[in-house]
């Protein structure tokens, strides 16, 4: 039987909106950092009616049943670890998540490919692969965010990180073979529009539909974030020298995983509480119970979901200039550079009220720079 013009036309519509991804990890749960704009990013897509061929590197988590409702493929690979995989030209963080049958899976079906991140762009110069459109979700300066993390240890892995950033400086060269950068903040969509041309400013995908940020005053100072990263540890580490040494209002430190020494040095200081690996929901709480969200920085790649989550669910947010460069957030938040002015900045805050109108001014804001269906809007128009 014949196919219509405007069946056919329907039908090449389906096949454009096809799409492989690949994750550097499998993106559920979204806990984290890149995971979480990588989760919701397939969703807002699904919601757009994107057709998702979706690849994992699986090594410390499980398979997610969870992802099948969005995608119509989901396919996993094991990670290639070891130090074997060490003793190469490539990143470590690369070359772990080469895996051929992932390139017999994209070759099997003709769509455009979205690399997320530097780790999973083995095969984004492969010769069988030239004719794809290839996307390049970029998370961070890799080669500077590896570089800054050298800073922040004192151990061998000092070392490992100097040599990845190395690596990852001579590896990024490969973005010339993308079809499209989509840098995750302003200030890096141009770095990478300078040395490549064909980016685009694609902010970071979040689970916040909403504002939930409320009025009035709450009772304590919350830090929140992974505290198993070292770049979060070395915050946590200035607040309560530099900060909380010299104010001693209610503290609380809320996050993933905090190392024992940790621990350690906040029992020692009866103003500050530690709350360890909070579900989702309870840190929710914590967050918008706060009276100021106090989120500093050191490091100005990439940007931080910590960042949104104090301005979608909290009250006053405190920050250093590292976590807004490039996000077009920096009305929404007070900036301190130094631990003399952060001081100021709560004690001139702890006793005002957060008000209807900061609320409405995040919300005309966020809507317009942070939507994820925009944003998936965006990657629909490029495919």
């Amino acid at each position: 039987m014949a196919i219509s013009k405007q069946n056919l036309s329907i039908v090449l519509r389906m096949l454009n909106k096809k799409i492989h991804i690949v994750s550097f990890n499998v993106p559920y749960p979204p806990d984290y950092g890149g995971i979480i704009d990588i989760y919701f990013k397939i969703k807002a897509l699904h919601q757009a009616g994107a057709h998702i061929r979706l690849h994992c590197f699986e090594y410390d988590r499980p398979p997610a049943p969870e992802l099948e409702k969005l995608c119509d493929q989901v396919h996993y690979y094991p990670r290639k670890m070891g130090l074997r995989r060490q003793l190469s030209w490539l990143p470590y963080i690369v070359t772990s998540r080469n895996h051929q049958a992932l390139l017999e899976n994209l070759l099997a079906d003709i769509a455009p490919v979205l690399f997320e991140g530097l780790h999973s762009c083995y095969f984004l110069d492969h010769p069988l692969l030239a004719a794809y459109p290839k996307l390049v979700r970029a998370h961070n300066l890799e080669h500077t965010y590896y570089h800054s993390l050298s800073k922040s240890e004192n151990t061998c892995r000092k070392y490992y990180y100097l040599i990845e950033a190395l690596r990852l400086k001579y590896f990024e060269r490969k973005l010339e073979e993308a079809s499209l950068i989509l840098g995750i903040s302003a200030t890096e969509t141009d770095y990478f529009q300078e040395k490549y041309g064909h980016s685009l400013h694609l902010p970071a995908f979040h689970p916040f539909t909403r504002i939930s940020s409320q009025e009035g005053k709450g009772d304590y100072i919350l830090y929140h974030g992974n505290l198993s990263v070292s770049e979060n540890q070395q915050a946590v580490s200035f607040l309560l020298d530099e900060v909380f040494s010299e104010i001693t209002c209610s503290f609380v430190v809320a996050g993933k995983n905090p190392p024992g020494w940790l621990i350690a040095k906040i029992k020692d200081i009866p103003h500050v509480t530690l709350v360890e690996n909070p579900s989702i929901e309870k840190m929710d709480v914590l967050i918008r119970e706060a009276h100021i969200c106090l989120i500093p920085t050191f490091q100005s790649t990439g940007l931080k979901l910590k960042l949104l989550a104090s301005l979608f669910g909290g009250r006053h947010c405190i920050t250093t200039p590292q976590m807004l460069e490039g996000t077009g957030l920096n009305d929404l938040c007070h900036v301190a550079g130094s631990a003399p002015e952060m001081i100021a900045l709560i004690n001139r805050y702890l006793g005002k009220s957060f008000m209807n109108t900061e609320i409405h001014q995040r919300k005309e804001q966020l809507d317009n720079l942070y939507s994820n269906e925009k944003n998936a809007q965006k990657i629909m128009a490029v495919l």
